[in-house]
């Protein structure tokens, strides 16, 4: 299992708890790559000895959209529902869950996504606004998940919950999507892995909340065949796979918090709200 850091620096690669400097590590190449495990290979073989990277780091990515899926635990359903319960939307979301055919969105560009302390964003016409913290799957050109990151897939609930259709608008904007703090080349996480997130407002921890990648309801090659069927990716995709912690509605971000997504495998990404 490699780990690749992307800075201003370049890149890092982390294998058995040694790092090495990869100059010629492009994450385009990785994507595209027949064995993408055997190029981190080639590269961690090939690079000079380094440690962890300090400080603020890019989104492990090159040329890559980020979609999402939605609706894949049963507590995303059940909060989709209640949010849009007014606007009549409910009944969709109770229909996405069971139905064959999964709910996938467009999420970002890379020119979007923020990395390790970087800054994301709450929209200034939302009242509304939460942290999705996602188990996000890297997959090839060739439509075969190869790894994966922790992912934030920010959101304004108000928004979606008044019209379904305003899903776009919830969900794509600037600063909405972070990833990071690496890239992980090697299998998915197992069932027990846990994915976790916390924020931090001040001196005080106002959120906290954790699930389980074994309470996802769709397999990820199920996931990533849906996402490529009758698209095309050349060169790769990243791809959210859903939240399982939805905040109740007496919490919404605000300006300066500081969000903390953790997966196991992948650690911990950061993130301040502005």
């Amino acid at each position: 299992m490699f780990r690749v850091y992307r800075s201003a620096a370049g890149c890092t690669i982390e294998n058995g708890g040694r790092y090495v400097s990869a100059p010629d590590f492009d994450f385009d190449v990785l994507f595209t790559a027949a064995d993408p495990a055997g190029y981190a290979g080639g590269q961690f073989a090939a690079g000079a000895p380094g440690g962890h990277p300090e400080g603020a780091l890019a989104a492990p990515l090159g040329s890559q959209e980020v979609w999402a899926a939605g609706v894949t635990y049963y507590r995303s359903r059940a909060a989709r529902m209640e949010e849009s319960e007014a606007a009549g939307g409910d009944r969709f979301y109770d229909l996405v869950y069971e139905a064959e055919r999964p709910e996938l969105f467009f999420k970002a560009t890379p020119a979007r996504c923020r990395g390790h302390l970087d800054q994301v964003c709450i929209r200034s016409d939302s009242s509304w606004d939460v942290p999705e913290p996602e188990l996000t799957l890297a997959v090839s050109a060739a439509g075969k998940v190869f790894g994966y990151t922790a992912g934030n897939d920010m959101s304004s609930r108000s928004i979606e919950g008044e019209n379904p259709l305003y899903l776009p608008q919830a969900k794509v904007y600037r600063g909405s999507c972070a990833l990071g703090p690496c890239l992980v080349v090697g299998d998915p996480p197992a069932p027990e892995a846990k994915i976790a997130v916390a924020v931090r407002r001040g001196a005080d921890t106002v959120f906290r909340g954790e699930t389980g990648v074994a309470q996802i309801k769709r397999g990820f090659d199920e996931l990533a065949g849906f996402l490529f069927r009758d698209n095309e990716f050349p060169h790769g995709a990243l791809l959210m796979t859903g939240t399982g912690v939805v905040p109740g509605p007496d919490f919404t971000l605000a300006s300066g918090d500081t969000i903390t997504i953790t997966v196991d495998g992948a650690g911990t990404l950061e993130n301040r709200v502005e």
